[in-house]
């Protein structure tokens, strides 16, 4: 195997030998196998597309594709295997669609549209070479992977998006397109340059449209207290990101007597009014993602993992038996839930039935934290923000959104944010806020100094914030206003979400703990010369660089 698609890449270089994110080689390979179907699939629907034509099955197919490989996603061998197969078969209907109209395919050059399994176990054995390492000139794989990445963040919205019914075909026919691209021997490193840039563009459309999907379905969110201790029920947690799976456990646990409880990334529900009218929805158990395998031992209840963030448990981890996957999530031994293929509802009844017998959780902390501060919540309080500029009660803004991690590099967040002047404000969304956002920082005229936006689904707000008070203070060049960037990346959303900001023409971003290892020498020349993106340092250097 060879992966380094994450942050956690062995040695700064790549993963050979195991994922440090748990996963086996047998799982990296039949993810690269199963982002090679989808490959194939995007050939032939962007055929389709040229022909004014669209194929839902292909949207449902590489979206999920694309997500399933995601980091810390799924561990699930034989169903990721099955989603290949699927692809396949996809791939050979598409086609055939097309020859009955007549179509003429002597273009196709793209071995992921041309190759044919004889039998199952082939599957396999083509998969060992269809992996990063296929692409031999470095550079050409380090911008290929890096569209790759930024597209599989870009699934990720796009899935949540599409549960809850909202649809861009400009931004589904755009995948096709980039993933056709990628194979693409002829193209410069010039033109693969601006395939990355305009990656971010339509990062910048997908956030956009999952911002719409959330405010429109559950309202916007607003300045809310999430209480971090337990009740005297039991409960379930629910983990991820997806808060339409959240909405149907809620509703079909409503009157069962059990506590709904908030983990990582999926803190932010508690935000959206819609959400909160749900009244066993009782608040926030536990940390980031990475805790998990602790706080889940105290929690006593059933777990349930909608997207991404799952870390394999230990052998002898007492909840093993009650954690549950739902969407492009998976791990082996854990009961997946799946959706009904015409309404695409989910039935959470064998979860709510075994929390019922579960012992209420074990308080692992009390008090509470404030959340709900996306773009909406913030633009309500602008006048008194601007304000506090003009003033000089607040001197600059730090957005510091992005993802936690296990490595012990990341306790440089917490001290940034500890010695950040008392007049400065915190901009985040994302994982990356446990680092900070339960610390005693204090307020500014009743702004917190901890501006929580939400999930990194919601990093659009970020950049709606940044937009707004560029026109509020008639600025010509966001890179004008008392902004600075310092973000913690760790899977792919980040990748998104960083390219998407460099879309918007932002500059002088700082990335860490550690720099991209899929980025080469030449392609990071190119970042910092036209971007200015550089690693962080240590937090007294970087303080005295930020407030300069």
């Amino acid at each position: 195997m060879f992966c380094f698609q994450c942050q956690e890449a062995a040695k700064g270089v790549g993963c050979e030998k195991v994922g440090v994110c748990g996963k086996s080689p047998e799982v990296a390979i039949i993810q690269d196998m199963l982002v090679f179907a989808a490959k194939g699939v995007s050939v032939y629907a962007e055929k389709l597309v040229s022909l004014g034509q669209k194929s839902k099955e292909a949207e449902v197919f590489v979206w999920d594709a694309l997500f399933t490989t995601i980091t810390n996603a799924n561990f699930d061998y034989e169903a990721i295997k099955a989603k290949v197969l699927n692809g396949f078969e996809l791939r050979n209907l598409l086609q055939k669609k097309l020859k009955d109209q007549g179509v003429d395919l002597s273009d196709i050059k793209q071995e992921s549209a041309l190759w044919i399994p004889q039998y199952d176990t082939e599957i396999d054995q083509k998969a060992l070479t269809v992996g990063v390492l296929a692409t031999e000139n470095e550079d050409v794989c380090s911008l290929r992977e890096l569209v790759i990445y930024g597209l599989k963040g870009m699934a990720a919205y796009g899935m949540h998006a599409l549960h809850l019914g909202f649809v861009d075909d400009d931004i589904i026919n755009f995948t096709y397109k980039a993933l056709t691209a990628v194979q693409d021997d002829t193209l410069s490193a010039d033109e693969l340059t601006k395939l990355v840039l305009e990656t971010g563009s339509y990062g910048v459309k997908v956030m956009a449209l999952l911002d719409k999907a959330h405010n429109e379905t559950y309202g916007s969110p607003e300045m809310t207290k999430v209480k971090l201790g337990v009740g005297t029920r039991p409960g379930i947690l629910i983990s991820g990101h997806d808060l339409k799976d959240l909405e149907q456990l809620l509703e079909q646990s409503r009157d069962s007597g059990i506590d709904v409880y908030t983990h990582s990334e999926m803190l932010p529900a508690h935000y959206y009014p819609k959400l909160k009218q749900y009244r066993h929805l009782y608040g926030n158990y536990g940390n980031a993602w990475w805790k998990q395998k602790e706080e889940f031992e105290t929690f006593n209840g059933p777990i349930l993992f909608t997207t991404n963030c799952i870390v394999p448990p230990r052998k002898s981890a007492s909840y093993a038996d009650r954690v549950y996957t739902t969407g492009s999530s998976g791990f082996t031994g854990f009961p997946h839930i799946e959706a009904d293929p015409e309404t695409g509802k989910k039935d959470f009844t064998t979860i709510i039935e075994q929390a019922k017998s579960c012992k209420t959780p074990i308080a692992i902390e009390e008090g509470e934290v404030v959340g709900g501060f996306a773009h909406n919540q913030v633009i309500q309080l602008a006048d008194k923000v601007v304000d506090a500029v003009k003033s000089g009660a607040i001197k600059k803004f730090f957005v510091m959104g992005g993802c936690d991690g296990r490595m012990n590099s990341r306790n440089y967040y917490t001290d940034f944010a500890e010695a950040l002047p008392k007049d400065t404000v915190i901009l985040t969304a994302g994982c990356a806020k446990y680092r900070y956002n339960k610390l005693p920082l204090g307020d500014i005229g009743g702004i917190p100094r901890v501006l929580d936006a939400g999930q990194c689904n919601d990093s659009y707000s970020l950049a709606i914030i940044a937009l707004k008070l560029k026109e509020v203070f008639e600025l010509e060049d966001i890179n004008e206003l008392p902004i600075a960037y310092n973000i913690a990346w760790y899977e792919q959303k980040a990748v998104i979400v960083l390219l998407a900001l460099l879309s918007l023409g932002v500059k002088n971003i700082h990335l860490g703990p550690s720099l991209p290892a899929f980025l080469s020498p030449n392609v990071t020349n190119v970042l910092v010369q036209n971007f200015g993106i550089s690693p962080i340092a240590t937090v007294e250097e970087d303080m005295k660089h930020f407030m300069a």
